[in-house]
């Protein structure tokens, strides 16, 4: 990843910036087992580690993770907070699957990443860039970022996995 990627966000910044973090690959569903208890595989927080030191080696410094209570979010959120993505690491019942995601924004200002579940995030990035639904989707370990200014929100960086990856065989 080229430095200069993604841009440091102080925490006095008049400037709004939102990452959105789909958790990291997790373990199969299980019938009979709640969804909610669903840790990541050896090989998603291998792939989720990289992907959060690949986002600090490139300049992304956040105020603030919120996640979704699920076990997969919030490891995922765990080693980004581990890597040094954000200094604050909150939980939020809003950000489960199906729940009101929008909502968390109107609690939070400066540069905060949301850890949750697909669709609910790529909806939540469509909304705010006014694309039609569906037409943005996060994969495992993606990251979404965004940033408001004057003419509303605009897509910053879209990363997946699978290229920052792929070469390193994660």
């Amino acid at each position: 990843m080229k430095a200069g990627l993604f841009f440091l966000c102080m925490p006095d910044s008049s400037l709004v910036e939102l990452v959105l973090l789909r958790h990291g690959i997790a373990v199969e569903r299980v019938e009979g087992r709640d969804a909610s208890d669903r840790p990541l595989t050896p090989r998603g927080r291998r792939r989720t580690q990289a992907v959060m030191e690949a986002l600090v080696a490139g300049g992304l410094r956040l105020d603030r993770l919120v996640t979704s209570p699920y076990d997969r979010s919030l490891e995922t959120a765990q080693i980004a907070l581990q890597a040094g993505l954000a200094p604050v690491l909150d939980s939020d019942e809003r950000l489960c699957p199906g729940g009101p995601v929008a909502e968390v924004l109107n609690d939070h200002s400066g540069c905060v990443a949301l850890v949750g579940h697909e669709p609910d995030l790529g909806l939540l990035a469509c909304d705010l860039l006014g694309l039609p639904p569906g037409s943005l989707r996060i994969r495992k370990a993606g990251v979404v970022q965004l940033r408001f200014g004057p003419g509303g929100w605009t897509l910053e960086g879209l990363l997946r996995p699978k290229l920052l990856l792929g070469s390193l065989g994660i």
